[in-house]
């Protein structure tokens, strides 16, 4: 029996390339790479950006440091205790979040 329309270069992984191929355009990280490397352009980010931002976490005013230093001190001492029950009532809770979200 013969294989016809078989052409070596379209099995995957194949060493010979298409001769008829289009050469890949470079991504736009190796672009972006090539050109700050040739170029020497420099970056500068202002202030306004920088305010922009996220605050750092240490600035957060939804950390309750009291809260923290006492889960610290009880995870050094040994007397922490994990609430499973706790723990996988919060994830079914945001796994339904989730989904009503995506559904919408």
């Amino acid at each position: 029996m013969r294989v016809t329309g078989y052409n070596p270069s379209d099995i995957p992984g194949s060493k010979t390339p298409p001769t008829n191929a289009p050469k890949a355009e470079p991504t736009a990280a190796q672009a972006a790479k090539s050109s700050a490397t040739d170029s020497g352009v420099a970056v500068v980010i202002t202030s306004t950006a920088k305010a922009l931002g996220k605050p750092p976490v240490t600035q957060s005013a939804d950390i309750d440091q009291a809260k923290v230093a006492a889960v610290k001190a009880s995870i050094q001492d040994g007397t922490f205790t994990v609430n499973a029950e706790a723990i996988a009532d919060k994830l079914l809770s945001n796994a339904q979040d989730l989904l009503k979200t995506t559904l919408k």
